[in-house]
């Protein structure tokens, strides 16, 4: 009897932070869609080309990022597969590009979901963007200054023509949706096992030093380890399901989306990224420690503002 009442406990929850992502999700991904078909990302892609320059970078890559940034990774891929049967780049270059796409990417859903759990939508487009730029433009001056990968650049995996058409988009859509769904089942399930087992208090404390050091609570712990390791609307739904619960403080949720902004799906993401030719000292290795660098700096700034100044202008 108790173990199908966890059944029942774990299918509502999972199925209850799924539709709260739904709803971010469907209306994003339809507007996303639109701007796509109307040519929206071709002509912010034009007004990127001129800030390539500022990271060392082709002006065409403006296109590439333009295209993460409002869609996703593997459609910044397929742009520069495209643009790579026309023009030579090397390693230096695409693992730039690769390491601000990383930061800036998929942001209508990812800062969506980010202002849902709790943080102002301007503070994650401007972190996540002008946090890519930083990265860029200093990943971009140790490999011009010590002459680091400047070898032509080859693209391991070669994306398959996608069937454009509008029904084939709805598919698509839809699966998406089901596996999100059956991930967080997954997660909301593992979670309470941990926590029956006591797992989570172990893993909590385990990590209670490395989170103070970074100004976060230990109740954090789960779900941003989630959000890096697995993806931001994974860690970002639970998020949601826990600020309900009033298990995070405000500050603990906006760290733990801030890191996760800048960090996340480190597993997947990093793959994709190093099919595309990329070095992973830049992708994993230097965008850890970058993710480090700027969270402490955070701290330091959010530690100087009163709590009524934090609450106003950087959550909800």
């Amino acid at each position: 009897m108790e173990l199908k009442t966890e059944i029942k406990e774990t299918l509502k929850d999972a199925g209850s932070t799924t539709l709260t992502l739904l709803k971010i999700l469907i209306p994003v991904s339809i507007i996303v869609k639109i701007l796509s078909e109307i040519g929206a990302i071709e002509i912010i892609g034009n007004y990127l080309s001129h800030a390539m320059g500022v990271v060392g970078l082709p002006g065409e890559f403006g296109l590439v990022w333009a295209t993460a940034m409002l869609t996703n990774i593997y459609g910044a891929i397929v742009v520069l597969f495209s643009l790579s049967l026309e023009s030579s780049y090397t390693v230096a270059q695409v693992t730039v590009l690769a390491g601000m796409i990383l930061f800036a990417h998929a942001l209508p859903i990812e800062a969506r979901i980010a202002q849902k759990a709790g943080v102002k939508l301007w503070f994650t487009l401007f972190l996540r963007i002008f946090g890519a730029i930083a990265f860029g433009f200093v990943l971009n001056l140790i490999f011009t200054n010590f002459n680091l990968f400047q070898n032509e650049n080859s693209m391991i995996w070669q994306p398959d023509i996608v069937d454009p058409s509008l029904y084939q988009w709805i598919i698509d859509q839809i699966k998406y949706y089901l596996i999100i769904f059956l991930i967080i089942l997954g997660l909301v399930a593992l979670m309470r096992i941990l926590q029956k087992t006591g797992a989570i208090k172990k893993l909590n404390n385990f990590l209670k030093p490395g989170l103070e050091f970074l100004g976060m609570n230990k109740n954090a712990a789960p779900v941003t380890i989630i959000g890096m390791t697995l993806g931001l609307a994974y860690g970002g739904g639970l998020i949601i399901k826990e600020t309900k619960s009033k298990l995070l403080t405000k500050k603990d949720t906006f760290l733990s989306l801030s890191l996760m902004g800048l960090s996340h799906s480190l597993i997947e993401d990093t793959l994709l990224t190093l099919s595309m030719g990329a070095t992973i000292f830049g992708i994993l290795f230097s965008r850890i420690l970058f993710t480090i660098l700027i969270i402490v700096i955070l701290i330091r700034i959010i530690n100087r503002l009163s709590s009524k100044t934090f609450e106003r202008y950087f959550v909800n």
